[in-house]
């Protein structure tokens, strides 16, 4: 009777700084093979740099990545402004520069070799997208990379989260303006297939429920119950064998600076 009448509810906004969010968030990174295969290739990335000196990973959360990539640089330099995602980072990068700044306040103190902005842009209003990536790229050094990584739209994920809030993130528009505007850099988008599993409905309801949690879910009135998304993982997600699995493919746009002259 509690799961029925939790279900009757509308799905839940998770608070980026609550020990929900950080529980559900977990429960995705345990069931997902993002973080083995992002990794693998952002090895790759690195190896091919003509340098190696410095890292700015711009949102670096709880420092996972951050510090899977800082191995590989002379200094690292992390920006979060969550004050809970920085002591996680801390502990797991302490020899980096961690500034608290937000993304449109923050002045890295020299330019980067990489620059990472990875699922930051969720956060980030869609009409300050362009001038984000754009100082990223500022604090790109030259024949450095900037790395800009988000949800495809036509990802299981997304297509989830557009059924029920309208909201669609795409990177398509960025990639068109920052090829007119920086002609003398190489410019190019991959994508990356990635599933995320669970064995049983419960877990999986509650990783779709942060799927979800876009930005302008608060907004809607009424909010997509949870018994409507209930029926759509069943629907779209289920396997014969009683577990679940969503496709969560991610677009890596790769913006290399050409050397300086």
């Amino acid at each position: 009777m509690e799961t029925e009448t939790r279900d009757a509810d509308p799905v839940r906004v998770l608070d980026v700084a609550s020990a929900e969010y950080r529980r559900v968030f977990e429960l995705f990174l345990a069931g997902t093979d993002e973080k083995p295969l992002t990794h693998a290739r952002l090895s790759e990335l690195v190896a091919a740099l003509p340098h190696r000196r410095v890292l700015l990973d711009l949102g670096a959360g709880d420092g996972r990545t951050t510090a899977h990539l800082a191995r590989s640089f002379d200094r690292t330099v992390a920006v979060e402004p969550s004050a809970a995602m920085r002591e996680k980072l801390a502990t797991a990068c302490p020899d980096a520069l961690v500034l608290p700044d937000r993304l449109d306040r923050v002045q890295p103190p020299e330019p980067a070799d990489l620059v990472h902005l990875s699922h930051v842009l969720y956060y980030v209003p869609a009409a300050d997208w362009f001038d984000t990536v754009t100082r990223a790229l500022d604090w790109t050094a030259p024949g450095g990379t900037l790395l800009v990584v988000l949800q495809n739209p036509e990802s299981a994920c997304m297509r989830m989260a557009a059924h029920f809030t309208g909201v669609r993130y795409d990177l398509g528009p960025i990639v068109a303006r920052l090829r007119a505007q920086h002609p003398q850099d190489d410019i190019a988008v991959e994508t990356l297939d990635l599933h995320y599993r669970a064995p049983n409905l419960a877990e999986t309801m509650d990783v779709a429920e942060f799927m979800v949690n876009v930005a302008d879910l608060a907004t809607l009135d009424p909010r997509p119950s949870r018994a409507a998304l209930a029926a759509y993982v069943q629907d779209h997600f289920a396997r014969p064998d009683g577990s679940y699995s969503i496709g969560h493919t991610q677009d890596m746009l790769f913006v290399r600076r050409a050397e300086s002259a």
